[in-house]
């Protein structure tokens, strides 16, 4: 059974009152294109990391920041009437910088798969050339390793089925009568 901290409930609680408070009872015009994505409490629940993303330009999201920030006592009164806790946390917003250094590295990747096409195509030849010959070097067995997997006679166990304790081999059908098994009227059979 997964284990779940009483602060990630409260953080997801808090995440959801904080969308809607700001998506319809904040009247401040900055703060009309903020998306609350994720919230952060304090082990004590004292203080909470509110973190935002907004689309727009740097210009843009620092007016929508201070727009939140100027909101926040607003905010932690309407969560003091709409949630159960002894405490409301502080709440300190911040802007959200994890898709924008997903993106940031993304690029990077893509720059990095460009450069490494066009030194890649030689090197490339060159490393599978250098596996070939290592598979093949390892590939190679002697005489006796290649007879023993075959089955062969270094191997202990017969190759024509003689001396083996299946039912098609002919040692195991030689009855007491030394007739193989076949019967006493076997041999006019066979001589018909």
């Amino acid at each position: 059974m997964p284990k779940f901290r009483r602060t990630d409930r409260i953080n997801e609680q808090l995440k959801q009152e904080i969308s809607i408070l700001v998506r319809d009872e904040v009247r401040d015009p900055r703060v009309g294109l903020a998306t609350i994505t994720a919230v952060q409490t304090s082990p004590e629940l004292d203080h909470a990391k509110v973190y935002f993303t907004a689309l727009g330009e740097e210009d843009e999201r620092k007016e929508i920041l201070s727009g939140l920030r100027s909101a926040a006592p607003f905010i932690r009164h309407e969560l003091g009437k709409r949630l159960h806790m002894r405490r409301i946390p502080e709440l300190h917003f911040e802007l959200d910088r994890v898709l924008a250094e997903a993106m940031r590295i993304e690029l990077l990747l893509a720059h990095a798969r460009s450069t490494m096409g066009t030194e890649e195509g030689a090197s490339a030849e060159a490393e599978a050339a250098r596996a070939d010959d290592e598979f093949a070097d390892s590939d190679t067995l002697d005489g006796a390793d290649a007879d023993s997997l075959a089955g062969g006679e270094d191997s202990g166990e017969p190759v024509d089925g003689a001396g083996s304790s299946d039912a098609g081999g002919d040692a195991a059908d030689a009855g007491p009568s030394g007739d193989g098994g076949r019967g006493p009227g076997a041999d006019r059979d066979a001589d018909a």
